[in-house]
């Protein structure tokens, strides 16, 4: 298999598993992903999510250039729900996601990572857009998600010039919240899914849903937004549960309901 699934103690575990091509995204790759996103999307006994690459050498370094030969305007209008991966654009997943960066994480491979809500790398990995290089361009989340999440002449310089950054610089920007050496790369995402998995999840899942959807939105119209994962969570068990923890100095048992 191209990726694979393994769920555990509520973690879902995506591997994008062809270390031979540094982890690269074929059509095959594309639809595996995209129907387990729509799978985790569906299931109630997964909290967190971790996207990471097979090997030491590379996340993902986008897409297979041996693919089918397409245009750049057949690849534009093709349809991929969620940008690159599935992942990149996707606003259904509500869970909480952590990319595990092992390595190169380039083109459609760094538009996953920007599709994520936690970035962990280790020091050796780096990030890029390398499309103009190829005279391509970062149709799948690359454009319109950089500029968003650092500040605009950075999101430039990468963009414009397919100028990659290291882990370091990378962190320095925001772009990532922890760089560890490889070593120490699970106990670091150990500690940020045991972190998430304290807390409530429909809570969580309420959060990224309104965090998601309204970024374009003023305060005051987003604030006014009655989202269904906002509801929910509002009217669930677990919202009384953790209050009555609270109050009795002990740790709340969520049950996701």
């Amino acid at each position: 298999m191209s990726v694979s699934l393994q769920i555990e103690n509520y973690v879902a575990t995506v591997t994008l598993s062809r270390p031979e091509v540094l982890n690269a995204v074929d059509l095959a790759t594309e639809a595996e992903l995209q129907r387990i996103w729509t799978d985790l999307e569906r299931r109630d006994d997964v909290r967190v999510v971790v996207l990471t690459g097979a090997g030491e050498r590379a996340f993902c370094v986008g897409a297979d250039m041996k693919n089918p030969a397409t245009t750049g305007l057949e690849y534009w209008g093709a349809s991929r729900p969620g940008g690159f991966g599935g992942i990149a654009l996707r606003e259904s997943l509500n869970l909480p996601v952590i990319a595990r960066v092992n390595g190169f994480a380039l083109g459609g491979g760094f538009e996953m990572v920007l599709g994520c809500d936690i970035v962990v790398a280790c020091e050796e990995a780096s990030f890029g857009l390398p499309e103009a290089l190829v005279g391509r361009m970062p149709l799948d989340g690359g454009m319109t998600l950089l500029q968003r999440q650092i500040p605009y002449r950075q999101a430039m310089a990468m963009l414009l010039t397919g100028k990659r950054v290291s882990a370091r610089e990378a962190e320095a920007m925001g772009l990532i919240n922890e760089v560890v050496p490889r070593a120490q790369l699970d106990t670091a995402v150990q500690d940020w899914i045991d972190a998430l998995l304290a807390c409530a999840p429909l809570s969580q899942q309420a959060i990224k849903q309104v965090v998601r959807r309204t970024a374009t939105l003023s305060p005051s119209d987003a604030q006014a937004l009655r989202l269904p994962a906002l509801v929910s969570a509002l009217q669930s068990e677990d919202a009384h549960e953790g209050v009555l923890a609270f109050q009795q100095k002990r740790k709340p048992q969520w049950q996701g309901r």
